[in-house]
């Protein structure tokens, strides 16, 4: 799957570089990144894998959160924030993205998880962009939806990648 939107982000970046390039100022000291708050009614364990995997964090139920700033992976893919109820992580839920030039293509991604009997999907999850367009969309998996065609269902599911200024943060809400 990685390797599909590594594929699809890198032949967007390629078109995108041929038409005319606006100004973006990237913030200093990581200011643009992802907040995953959980509202759920149980503990969220999260973790981040590039060519590496991270520390797990944990985000109490009720409204534990956790901010990461934008990284890039060494060996030039992309990072998927690994989200699971279960320290043994299982039924995970993912936001993946990647850098290219001045665009993060990112998606939130069911593939790993049950669907019919997720925690995720029985509270359902928001992604809020801090700047919204037609290529830079909130998505929105409302509680009980089984099939949210705002997310990555199957591995050949491109349209629900999205491309943003690389400056910009994104609230990721469980339990939306």
């Amino acid at each position: 799957m990685m390797f599909t939107k590594a594929l699809v982000a890198a032949t967007l970046a390629t078109l995108t570089a041929a038409l005319p390039q606006p100004t973006v100022v990237r913030r200093d000291g990581g200011g643009a990144g992802v907040t995953i708050v959980n509202h759920m009614d149980s503990d969220v364990y999260a973790w981040s894998v590039t060519n590496g995997v991270s520390n797990m964090h944990t985000l109490t139920a009720g409204g534990g959160s956790f901010t990461e700033s934008w990284q890039s992976n060494p060996n030039g893919g992309g990072v998927s924030i690994k989200l699971s109820t279960s320290q043994d992580q299982t039924d995970v839920l993912q936001f993946e993205y990647t850098e290219s030039g001045e665009t993060l293509f990112w998606d939130m991604s069911c593939i790993d998880m049950d669907r019919a009997a997720s925690t995720f999907t029985k509270h359902g999850f928001d992604v809020a962009p801090s700047q919204t367009s037609t290529d830079c969309p909130a998505v929105n998996c409302h509680a009980g939806d089984t099939s949210c065609a705002e997310a990555y269902l199957q591995p050949k599911d491109d349209h629900a990648t999205h491309g943003c200024p690389i400056d910009t943060s994104f609230v990721l809400t469980l339990g939306a």
